[in-house]
């Protein structure tokens, strides 16, 4: 195998290397790093970090780059293929990437499945593949039959041409991979797509999901692997300081007791002997500084910051020098640490044996996880492979590595294959949080009642300084502005200020990240806003929209479906753009109840071209429930350096009974695709606030509501 890398490839090196090989195609690149695993176990060639592989038998193969965690990859990623090939979606077989320069997530910058890019990074790139593919298939038949191109025809994965002449692509596959393919390959018009965009479309991992076929990490076996359960420090980021295992090792099941950098893990031939013998350890730890931090000291401390002038996001106009003039408000927001709470806990399956490290499980990064392992064994990268298999979710935890490192240190110091499991308790106590912040916003409006001047200000911590400092400069930290520094309002006077303020607990990207953050404060205080002007509060937003046909477009068409009328009380409404999509939310109480009972909860989008319409509404509905559980229940509070809560009972996901009517609305649209995975979570919660100071006339400005 030749090695390729990125920095000596053009373009169009990239885009016409292939081979043949057993008589197969591959499209793609060829780089170091071959892994059966990434294409499949006996499937030829072997050839990692290709995109698209056809064999004889006429297997038509994408390498899906991303992970799929139930946002629909593994379905809409062959649709871009099967688009451009003129395939039925049911002919492509899927088969998750190992990890490799070339699955680069170019919005990302790493090989990273989150910010709702799956879609939007693939979009034109896969069916750029799927068109070029089908243009030398096309080729070589007509090639193979000595007539024009323009006589042949690709369809249903095979190539006809005159006098009922036909081949499969598979037939064709060592002809066709002996071509140069096409630098820019025509792509198909969306108003002649068969299978982006339509209604019928199946999910291709459902079958095996149902048949329990499917392969999570917690699934994960490896012949001589052993359970371990890892006893972790009460205070985030504390070491063992002395271990007392005699008691655990005397518990049938258990194997061995082996210490790691920040645990000690006790690993068994099954879970329950592992966790048995994890509670029979006896350890005294080194809490360290985390053992001083408190909610109501971080709080302050984040409250404190509102003094500092922080890092200028977004001007327009000069806001200094117009507040005031009119009729001026302030307001300040607040908003909790929130744990990921995936369904399937935190796991990861690891075998370092013989001078290689092989990591298999639910992760969100896999350069991050293969680099982390290295590092955690000593060995070279090159002698990592990371098989990521199906996630139970992941919402951001995932992309973290602390799981994948302490799995690659217990198999090493185990000497044997081990498979890692968290409990509940262990994965809500033990996360990386959505951080808390806290928002300062003041306004002036005009006589007649327009807001002219707005100036915001969050205080947060960054999760980015701590994952990916080199992205942070002068204070800016770019995963922090989402939601503030795209506002869709036209105002003339605005300031945009962020201000990075540690707080000492680890945080992580949360489901949408600081969408949900400064969506809180901007739309809560935009309902404020209207009320001090007199204004409706959907009228006051539409005039503020002059200059965003879509954003007006998506509001209007959710005040109609949800059967909003003009200073209504039990709605409530809110509005974004969020990951290239815009959104409107409107929330409609129940009157009669006896508390805050969320009726009807009405969504809609114009998320551009959506890939799979019907997996589009389910993500946006997902996304809602889960943005709505938050606002009404979740708080992480921590004393003395420990998380008061730990599983369900204490940090609840909302139940099928607490769930409201969704309605959700998709505008048709010919725009490039945006974002979904992430879009439903942030206006849940200020459409919900501000339905109930319409209900109510009281102002809550602190999540979680609790009522």
């Amino acid at each position: 195998m030749k090695n390729h890398s990125l920095k000596n490839t053009s373009r169009r090196q990239f885009m016409q290397h292939s081979a043949a090989v057993s008589g197969a195609f591959v499209l793609g690149m060829y780089l170091p790093l071959a892994s059966d695993a990434a294409l499949g176990a006996g499937s030829a060639p072997a050839l990692a970090n290709a995109w698209v592989r056809i064999t004889p038998d006429n297997q038509i193969t994408l390498i899906c780059a991303r992970s799929e965690m139930g946002q629909d990859v593994y379905t809409s990623m062959p649709a871009l293929i099967a688009e451009e090939l003129n395939l039925p979606l049911s002919m492509v077989k899927v088969e998750i990437a190992g990890v490799a320069p070339v699955y680069i997530n170019a919005l990302l910058g790493g090989q990273i499945t989150g910010g709702s890019t799956s879609v939007r990074e693939a979009f034109d790139k896969l069916r750029t593949a799927g068109a070029a593919t089908r243009s030398v298939l096309v080729q070589a038949a007509a090639n193979r039959w000595s007539v024009s191109v323009d006589q042949c025809k690709a369809l249903n994965g095979k190539v006809t041409g005159p006098a009922g002449k036909s081949a499969t692509f598979g037939e064709l596959a060592a002809d066709a991979a002996k071509l140069p393919l096409p630098e820019k390959p025509v792509l198909k018009s969306p108003a002649n797509f068969m299978v982006i965009g339509k209604q019928s479309m199946r999910r291709l991992d459902t079958p095996a999901k149902v048949a329990g076929k499917a392969v999570f990490g917690i699934d994960v076996k490896i012949p001589g692997m052993a359970i371990a359960s890892l006893a972790q420090c009460p205070v985030i980021g504390g070491t063992p300081l002395t271990v007392d295992s005699s008691e655990a090792i005397k518990v049938s099941g258990v194997i061995k007791v082996v210490q790691i950098s920040d645990g000690v893990a006790v690993l068994a031939k099954d879970f329950y002997a592992a966790r048995k013998g994890r509670d029979a350890l006896k350890i005294t730890w080194n809490e360290g500084p985390g053992a001083t931090i408190s909610n109501a000291g971080m709080r302050k401390q984040l409250e404190a910051g509102l003094s500092k002038p922080g890092a200028v996001i977004k001007a327009v106009g000069d806001a200094s020098a117009n507040m005031g003039k009119g009729n001026t408000l302030s307001a300040q927001y607040f908003m909790p640490y929130l744990a990921h709470s995936t369904m399937e806990p935190v796991n990861c399956s690891a075998d370092f044996a013989n001078g290689k490290c092989r990591i298999i499980g639910p992760v969100q990064f896999q350069q991050g996880s293969q680099a982390v392992a290295a590092a955690a064994t000593g060995l070279k990268t090159e002698d990592v492979t990371v098989e990521t298999t199906f996630l139970g979710g992941g919402f951001g935890r995932k992309l973290e590595l602390d799981f994948v490192r302490q799995a690659a240190e217990i198999s090493k110091a185990a000497g044997m294959p081990v498979k890692l499991l968290w409990t509940k308790e262990d994965d809500i106590t033990h996360d990386f949080y959505r951080p808390m912040s806290v928002h300062h916003m003041d306004a002036t409006l005009t006589a007649d009642g327009k807001l002219s001047t707005l100036k915001a200000k969050m205080v947060s911590q960054s999760v980015t300084a701590r994952a990916f400092p080199v992205f942070v400069k002068d204070g800016n930290d770019p995963f922090m502005t989402e939601g503030s520094a795209n506002l869709t309002y036209d105002i003339p006077n605005l300031e945009v200020r962020n201000v990075i303020e540690d707080a000492g607990i680890r945080v992580g990207y949360w489901r949408s990240v600081s969408n949900t953050l400064n969506a809180f404060a901007v739309e809560s205080f935009m309902d404020e806003a209207a009320k001090a002007a007199g204004k409706d509060p959907v009228a006051f937003r539409l005039a503020a929209l002059n200059k965003e046909p879509r954003a007006t477009a998506v509001l209007k068409l959710a005040v109609q479906k949800s059967g909003y009328k003009s200073n209504s009380k039990h709605f409530g409404v809110a509005q974004m753009e969020c990951y290239g999509t815009y959104s409107a939310c409107v929330i409609e109480l129940d009157p009669v109840a006896a508390s805050t009972k969320v009726k009807k909860i009405t969504f809609v989008s114009d998320c551009g071209i959506a890939v799979h319409p019907d997996q589009a509404k389910a993500q946006l509905t997902g996304g809602i429930l889960y943005g709505l559980g938050a606002a009404l229940y979740d708080e992480i509070t921590i004393e003395a350096g420990r998380v008061q809560q730990n599983n369900f009972n204490d940090y609840p996901s909302i139940r099928m009974n607490q769930a409201p009517v969704v309605e959700v609305h998709l505008v048709a649209s010919q725009e490039k695709p945006g974002g979904l995975g992430e879009v439903g979570v942030p206006l849940v919660a200020p459409a919900l606030v501000n339905a109930i100071a319409a209900t109510t006339g009281h102002r809550i400005r602190g999540l979680p509501i609790k009522v």
